[in-house]
């Protein structure tokens, strides 16, 4: 199983696979989004220390039940043969309807087929008023239009 692009890592191709991940993510398809990573993939989310695609998809289905529509935008931060920083910032509404941005940094490491092997990020949370959203396209891929987290001053 291969995910293209591959690294060595390219300014052209780093956007695009970032995007790519983007994509995935706001599907919120968890098996969709496992697929990108290896089968023995090693995570680290906030606190919790994940392992192998059967955790990450179980991780990502706790996730998308807690976090209600969620709407996700990720940016390239830097990159360097087969590792990446990326940063990120998504929306979603708790079950109490209480709003957040949740903003967050990941480092990245890629195997030769383009599958991450290792993902570290760090999030934080933060309570907005539903009228300081700035994420509204409908649920799923954000448009090419849509501005990115530059361009919104995030």
């Amino acid at each position: 199983m291969s995910r293209p692009p591959f690294p060595p890592f390219d300014i052209e191709s780093a956007t695009r696979k970032v995007r790519l991940a983007e994509d995935a993510w706001n599907s919120q398809n968890p098996e969709q989004v496992a697929q990108a990573y290896t089968v023995d993939s090693q995570w680290r989310n906030r606190t919790e220390f994940i392992h192998g695609r059967d955790e990450i998809v179980d991780f990502l289905k706790r996730k998308w039940n807690a976090e209600h529509e969620y709407r996700l935008i990720k940016e390239l931060w830097g990159f360097r043969n087969n590792l990446m920083a990326v940063r990120f910032a998504y929306e979603w509404h708790n079950d109490a309807g209480q709003w957040f941005r949740s903003y967050g940094n990941e480092v990245w490491e890629f195997d030769t087929d383009g599958l991450m092997r290792r993902r570290f990020a760090s999030i934080n949370d933060l309570p907005i008023e539903a009228e300081k959203r700035l994420f509204h396209w409908p649920q799923g891929r954000r448009p090419d239009d849509h501005p990115g987290l530059s361009d919104l001053g995030l």
